[in-house]
């Protein structure tokens, strides 16, 4: 350990005598700038909101000064150290280019444009009297700019004036008043003008102004109506075309679903004349001389109606159901004013659909959370339209090997070989009508698939799944996945001497090839807000049911307890519950930094035809994407410690009841390398005491029972690929005594008994959460 700080310690100095030789290689006369700071001086307004605009104001200095990790410019001492490559390519190249950042030079620092473009900044947020100075300090080869802004009093909103005219365009501008973001009392902000434009916009897209757009709104600002007060006056610019103030409805509905780009404009005209290639279905006119779809897709696509007013949510739900359909490689949409009719658009829609059969073979490099690495062939086959309807049909064979490398199994690889098939129907299959008026198809998928899995010298295992069922989006935030069944058959072959008197010792490992059968209904609900990349605070949560055979536990009063245990085909029918929950939450701390946090609580409960969860059913905890700092399946239920002996086997280290929480800080270093630093704990446990593993049940002591692990990692963000990285070691361990489960005083990194017996490497791909 002290041997190890030692060498940090020597690392950080000659990274900060390094840093400051940054200086050296400036061209001559140059300066090196090191950052501006801003101040607000003013009377008339709060603290608060002074520092709140020095906060605003300093993100609009330009240029930034070059980046800092721990105090230290590490990517100017980079480009420095690399100095000036002879050729573009190598380390060096890269060094200097990728790792490395040339400086920031004083001389690129326009104080007048900075001075200008914060007295912009202040009058656009309502500060009309605003003034702002530049000055600079220079020390040695480095220079600092300040800034001193005097923003004056803000001018607040006093009265909001809309249209009062007889006009239809007047008339339905009044009538979005409801909702504008123009509040009396508020401060004046150029922005929220801009915002209540677009807002005023999309709300006349909704009935009919297709031609109208925000730049022939302007809001009139009058100063002059009190003290530091203003009024807002929305009007019609004069010079708006008569197009733009005119309703338009949908006239005739044109689909051309095979255009390619080659399809000039008189060929699809051609196609449109032809009589053997045009199909009237209701209100389309579908171009199609290969028939290759049925026109029905369209009507359960398409929102727009002939007659329909133009609807700008129509007219974007249309085209991302198209999309979604997963048939079309390109979607194409324009709207055309009629020949023929007055205020009415003729709609068309050019569809390129991709390949019908396909074929895809990827051949894939695995790590899993038992610290099993391998590799996996894939081969898929694709039908996109199979009964031309836009169903997808997929046969997959797929077949790997996996070694692991490191750990308690050492010598017991795992050979899987398998095939699946899907159907997926772009629409609800039920006897009965469901309808979603989500921007997204709904889809029906049944799949049945089926694989074989050899663990070296100990076991064999078939495995047979089936299941039907539906998934739909109400919006991009929110998805649900309904399994009306899901069968699952699992059965033992092979069974190895070695393992038979390895479950002789130890019972409880006859529970991995017990034969399963499991039937019923799943359930999984889905949120996250992930994508909206402009949020500070950003989620996802997703919940999970799981239940089997209730339904035939109550018909055939199956009670195990009772030894009243009912078999299908020979096999004791699984009867449970499960719920699952996982929430995670984001947090921006800077442009590349943020705080990821996730919790998992799951609970599982076997009755009647069982006593507790099926083994493929119930929980595990540990590995590359759980608690890092120990092996997968090697925590838990609760403080049991299996017996020593029994650990080269896979242990049945499973629960009922699960709890865990991640919590890692993740930032950019340089280039395409990031780092983390992370915490991570919770354990399993059994719902019911179980005499083989004592500590194992569930009590209100649960929290005393928690392992807890840290580390740090690094993630290689190489665009088609995120490679990751973690150190990690444990801090508490759940199966020690009480009062002896922390074991911070424990941590000696110069060690090589403690390395081997505490430090874990977990190599992976992609984020852990």
């Amino acid at each position: 350990m002290k041997a190890l700080n030692r060498y940090c310690f020597i690392f950080l100095l000659l990274l900060i005598v390094s840093s400051c030789s940054n200086t050296k290689r400036l061209p001559e006369g140059e300066l090196l700038y090191v950052g501006g700071k801003v101040k607000v001086i003013d009377t008339l307004i709060s603290k608060r909101e002074r520092k709140s605009l020095e906060k605003e104001l300093k993100l609009l200095v330009r240029p930034k000064p070059n980046t800092k990790f721990l105090g230290i410019r590490a990517k100017l001492f980079f480009y420095n150290l690399a100095g000036e490559p002879k050729k573009q390519k190598g380390f060096r190249y890269w060094l200097r280019t990728k790792a490395g950042e040339p400086p920031v030079l004083f001389s690129q620092v326009n104080l007048d444009y900075n001075s200008r473009l914060l007295q912009n900044y202040l009058e656009n947020r309502g500060y009309f009297k605003a003034t702002a100075i530049a000055d600079s300090t220079k020390r040695g080869k480095r220079a600092t700019t300040e800034f001193t802004a005097m923003p004056g009093q803000q001018y607040r909103i006093k009265e909001i004036k809309f249209p009062t005219d007889s006009s239809a365009l007047g008339k339905a501008i009044a009538a979005t008043q409801d909702k504008t973001l123009f509040k009396r009392g508020k401060g004046y902000d150029l922005e929220m003008v801009k915002a209540e434009r677009v807002r005023i916009d999309a709300r006349l897209k909704e009935q009919g102004y297709y031609f109208f757009g925000p730049d022939y709104l302007i809001v009139q600002v009058d100063s002059t109506v009190g003290s530091y007060e203003t009024d807002l006056i929305v009007k019609v610019k004069p010079e708006t075309p008569e197009q733009a103030k005119k309703v338009y409805t949908i006239g005739k509905i044109t689909i051309f679903p095979n255009y390619s780009i080659k399809d000039g404009q008189r060929r699809l005209d051609k196609q449109e004349n032809d009589t053997t290639a045009v199909v009237q279905y209701k209100d389309f006119t579908i171009v199609d001389k290969e028939k290759t779809f049925n026109p029905r897709i369209f009507d359960r696509t398409l929102y727009f109606y002939k007659g329909d007013f133009y609807n700008r949510t129509d007219h974007n739900l249309s085209l991302n159901r198209l999309v979604n359909l997963g048939t079309f490689k390109f979607v194409k949409n324009q709207f055309t004013i009629s020949d023929s009719l007055d205020n009415v658009l003729d709609a068309y829609y050019y569809l390129t659909p991709y390949k019908k059969k396909s074929i895809r073979v990827e051949v894939l490099g695995k790590t899993n959370s038992a610290n099993y690495t391998g590799t996996e062939l894939n081969v898929n086959w694709s039908n996109r339209n199979t009964f031309k309807g836009a169903e997808l049909f997929t046969v997959s064979v797929f077949g790997g090997l996996e070694v692991q490398v490191s750990g308690q199994n050492n010598g017991f690889d795992v050979y899987r070989v398998g095939s699946e098939a899907s159907l997926i129907w772009p629409r609800f299959v039920a006897p009965f009508k469901l309808k979603s008026s989500s921007g997204f198809v709904p889809k029906t998928k049944a799949t049945i698939g089926y694989e074989f899995q050899k663990r070296e010298q100990l076991y064999a295992l078939n495995s047979f799944k089936g299941s039907f069922g539906y998934l739909w989006k109400e919006n991009i935030r929110k998805e649900h996945q309904f399994n009306v069944t899901n069968i699952q058959y699992v059965s033992p072959n092979n069974v190895t001497n070695l393992y038979n008197e390895q479950i002789a010792a130890n019972p409880t490992l006859a529970k991995v090839i017990e034969k399963q059968l499991i039937f019923g209904p799943t359930y999984s609900y889905t949120y996250t807000n992930t994508m909206e990349t402009a949020r500070k605070h950003t989620i996802y949560y997703k919940g999970m049911f799981d239940t089997s055979a209730t339904l035939t536990g109550l018909l055939t009063g199956a009670n195990v307890k009772q030894g009243d245990t009912i078999k299908v085909l020979g096999v004791p029918f699984s009867q449970f519950v499960k719920f699952e929950n996982d929430f995670r939450h984001y947090m921006k701390i800077g442009t590349e930094s943020q705080l990821a946090s996730r919790i998992i609580v799951g609970v599982g409960y076997g009755y009647g035809n069982s006593t507790e969860l099926p083994f493929i059913k119930q929980f595990f905890i540990g590995g590359t994407n759980s608690i890092r700092a120990f092996r997968s399946r090697a925590i838990g239920p609760g403080s049991y410690l299996p017996e020593p002996g029994t650990s080269s086997f896979l242990p049945d280290q499973s629960g009922d009841i699960k709890f865990e929480f991640n919590t890692e800080y993740r930032t950019k270093l340089f280039s395409f390398v990031k780092g983390a630093v992370f915490v991570d704990a919770g354990n399993i446990w059994l719902m019911n005491k179980n005499p083989d593993k004592p500590g194992a049940e569930f009590t209100k002591k649960f929290i005393d029972q928690m392992a807890v692990g840290t580390g740090i990692g690094l993630r290689f963000d190489l665009s088609f690929l995120l490679l990751r990285t973690d150190f990690a070691f444990p801090i508490r361990k759940p199966y020690l005594g009480d009062g002896s489960r922390w074991v911070l005083d424990q941590i000696d990194f110069g060690s090589g008994s403690w390395r081997k017996e505490n430090l874990v490497f977990n190599l992976a791909i992609g984020y852990p959460f």
